[in-house]
Parts: structure tokens; C-alpha cells; sequence
């Protein structure tokens, strides 16, 4: 579909691999994994005791103490994260631009850790001890809210909560606000901040969770025979999209171009993806058809890839079934391997990795793969990050409730480029 050319022009990260595009990138380039034992609160009662978690993070570097304290972490790290962005972007908000700027950031759990102390609150010392602020900690349109409060940008202001599609929804929905005239930029992404005891617990009772605890580096290994279960994470993806002519007139700096968008449900079943890929393999369809591209001419795949046995598989089934032939010699890598599964923030920190391939031409790695299933047979880009030039990229992500989410971008040459300032 025709429209306005859309074009990402800053990116903010905070991940279990730390804060800031530059230290991430380093990360991944090495394969070095993010996830840790759990400290923060008691697991030796769960199966699962690992996760990846951000660490060294002080909200107070970026935000007012008195104010971030008023959040919930998970809206700390979207504004954080878009704090990064914005300023990599170099673009000024201003009272001329601010109502052609809008704010669409996902989230999948929303305030959970703000949530489990008030219930502890409400217990112990009754309802009239919650905080006044606790509603506007917990619910997950806050994350936006609070973005384009501080940016002072007025335009469409949009939470979607699509479990682990979040992310790569609100970029999508970004790109499409942008393509069709709605808004000249959008400050776009994911957050999630749900490694708390309840939320380890939930998905430990779902049996989804990896139990592969020592050693925790090891415990996500997305495509590998041995793969037990996912890894919980956390932390934020922010991107600044911006009309390309837009972007070019002021002289900013592109990182690459969204060319395709695809979404659909596969009506199957409240967690588990529909056989054989089917939903999957359509809205990858879906997204090849938006950009206008061939199947032939998607030279790298982020995955969705969360280590457990039957999505992989499933992940598997519908890259065969989209790309044919074309799918034994296509790179695919989970980073998940890296950073664990950050759910509603996954796509958005996946989108920014996939631009970070095109732009650099390293494709990170999928690391643990020690035995491969024959199961899934393609390249998963094995342990090592590889050097390889490519100009298209996929970034694929499926939720809980069958939920699906595909961007497609395209290394832009025009522009000064480059592969963004440090963050950190």
C-alpha cells in the first residue's frame, strides 16, 4: 500500500543487557546472555528460579526522584527509553509540531509489581492505606501517558496490550498513523516490567517457564533440542518513526525504513500458536504483501523464537511455509537467547536489533545451540554473531491468545546514517 515513506530516526533501549543501544549492541555482538538468578524476591519455592532482569538502572539520572517514585518500573522504563530515543532522533517537540506527534507504546502486564504491594498494603493495613497514585501506577495506557506528558506531544496517544506482540503492534500502528497522513512522527515501542513473584509464579503454573536454573546464562535456548521453556525479562524498546521527507529536510539521521506491517489472529487457542504455523505463516504473508517485496528478498529473520518446544517448532513450520527453498539459506536468530522473553516489550527491543543488523551488518546470534533438533532444521545463525551485508529484515512476534506481528524493514542509504550516538 502506498503512502508516506516511514523511517526510524532514534531508538532507546533498556534490557537485561543494560541501557542504551551501544552497550546492547555490544552484548549481543560477543553472545553474552543477560539473565541472572533471581534475587530480588523468594523462588526457592518455584521451578523456575532465572530471569533477565535490568540492573544498574536509576531512573533519577533522567527523571525527577520525586516524580519517577510515582511510577511503576515498567513506566519508568518506557519513559527512560524514550528519553534515549527522542534525544538520539535529535527531533525538537515543540507547540508548532506537538499535535503531529503522536505516542503508541504496548505493554502486556502493565504495573504488576505496584499491583502485588497494594494487595500486600490492603491486607496487612487495610484499603485506606493504597496510595493515591496507585491507579495511575498500575494501569497500562500510563506508559504513553506519561511519554507524551513529558514531551508535551498531543497527538494520538494509543496503549496496545497484546501480550508478547505489544511491541511490534505499536510500531506497526505507528508506521501506519505516519503512512497515512495522521502524524509526521511518533515516539513507538514496548514496555514491561512483570518479573515479580506473582508473575514468575503465573507462567511457572502454565508450565511455560524454562527450569533450566544452573546455569542461568544457559536457560534459553531458543531452536535447540534441549529447550525447556522460556526465560521471563524485562525492560523497554522505544523507537522515534518520523516521515521520511520529514526526516531528510531536517537532516537527521536514519536507521532504516519500515516497508511492511502485518497483523492477524489465529483464533486457535488462549496460549498455544495454530498448527503447523498457519497464523503466523499468513501475517508474515501479510507483511511481505504491505512492503511489496518477494519472499526471495528478506535476507534475515529476528525471531519470535522464545525456547519453548512447541512455538519454536511452529516458528519453524511457517518460515518453510512462507519462504520455500528460499528458507534453508535465510539467517534467523532469536536474541531471546540473550535477553530472555521481555513479553510486551519484545518486539519493539527485537525491531531495534533487527535495524542495528541492517545498519552494521552483524546479524546477532542465537546462543546455547548445542544440539540441533532436527525438528528445526534452518539457520539459527549458531553462538557466533556472523558479518553479513543485508538490505531487508523481518522481525516476527506471536502472542498468548494467538495475536500475531510482523515489521519488515529496509536499510535506508540516504541520510547522513551511521549507527547512532552512545546511550550510556
Amino acid at each position: 500500500m502506498k503512502g508516506v515513506r516511514v523511517v526510524v530516526t532514534g531508538m532507546g533501549l533498556i534490557t537485561p543487557l543494560g541501557v542504551g543501544v551501544e552497550e546492547n549492541w555490544k552484548a549481543l555482538c560477543e553472545g553474552r546472555s543477560g539473565i541472572r538468578k533471581i534475587t530480588r524476591f523468594q523462588v526457592s519455592d518455584l521451578p523456575s528460579q532465572v530471569a533477565g532482569m535490568v540492573t544498574d538502572f536509576d531512573p533519577g539520572r533522567f527523571l525527577d526522584r520525586k516524580e519517577a517514585r510515582r511510577m511503576d518500573p515498567f513506566i519508568q522504563y518506557a519513559m527512560v527509553a524514550s528519553i534515549l530515543a527522542v534525544e538520539d532522533s535529535g527531533f525538537v517537540i515543540n507547540e508548532e509540531n506537538a499535535h503531529r506527534v503522536g505516542v503508541v507504546i504496548g505493554s502486556g502486564m502493565g504495573g504488576l509489581q505496584t499491583m502485588e504491594q497494594a494487595m500486600d498494603v490492603v491486607h496487612d493495613k487495610g484499603p485506606d492505606r493504597i496510595s493515591p497514585f496507585h491507579v495511575p501506577m498500575v494501569i497500562a495506557n500510563l506508559a504513553p501517558g506519561q511519554v507524551a506528558i513529558h514531551f508535551g506531544a498531543t497527538g494520538p496517544n494509543l496503549c496496545i496490550t497484546t501480550a508478547c506482540s505489544s511491541g511490534t503492534h505499536s510500531i506497526g500502528h505507528g508506521f501506519r498513523l505516519i503512512r497515512h497522513g495522521y502524524s509526521d512522527a511518533v515516539i513507538a515501542g514496548g514496555t514491561e516490567a512483570s518479573v515479580t513473584r506473582m508473575g514468575v509464579a503465573g507462567f511457572c503454573a502454565m508450565r511455560a517457564l524454562s527450569k533450566r536454573n544452573d546455569p542461568p546464562e544457559a536457560a534459553s535456548r531458543p531452536f535447540e533440542k534441549d529447550r525447556d521453556g522460556f526465560v521471563m525479562g524485562e525492560g523497554a524498546g522505544i523507537v522515534v518513526l518520523e516521515a521520511r521527507d520529514h526526516a531528510i529536510r531536517r537532516g537527521a539521521k536514519i536507521y532504516g525504513e519500515v516497508i511492511g506491517y502485518g497483523e492477524n489472529g489465529d483464533a486457535y487457542h488462549v496460549a498455544a500458536p495454530s498448527p503447523e504455523g498457519r497464523g503466523a505463516a499468513f501475517c508474515m504473508r501479510l507483511a511481505l504483501e504491505d512492503a511489496e517485496i518477494e519472499p526471495n528478498h528478506v535476507e534475515y529473520i529476528n525471531a519470535h523464537g522464545t525456547s519453548t518446544p512447541y512455538n519454536d517448532l511452529v516458528e519453524t513450520q511457517a518460515v518453510k511455509a512462507v519462504f520455500g527453498t528460499h528458507a534453508e539459506k535465510l539467517p534467523i536468530s532469536s536474541t531471546k537467547s540473550m535477553t530472555g522473553h521481555l513479553l510486551g516489550a519484545a518486539g519493539a527491543v527485537e525491531s531495534i536489533y533487527t535495524l542495528l543488523a541492517l545498519q552494521t551488518g552483524i546479524l546477532p546470534p542465537t546462543i546455547n545451540y548445542d544440539t540441533p533438533d532436527p525438528a528445526c532444521d534452518l539457520d539459527y545463525v549458531p553462538n557466533k554473531a556472523r558479518k553479513q551485508a543485508i538490505q531487508i529484515a523481518m522481525s516476527n512476534s506471536f502472542g498468548f491468545g494467538g495475536t500475531n506481528g510482523v515489521l519488515v524493514f529496509r536499510r535506508d542509504h540516504s541520510g547522513p546514517g551511521g549507527a547512532g550516538q552512545s546511550q550510556t
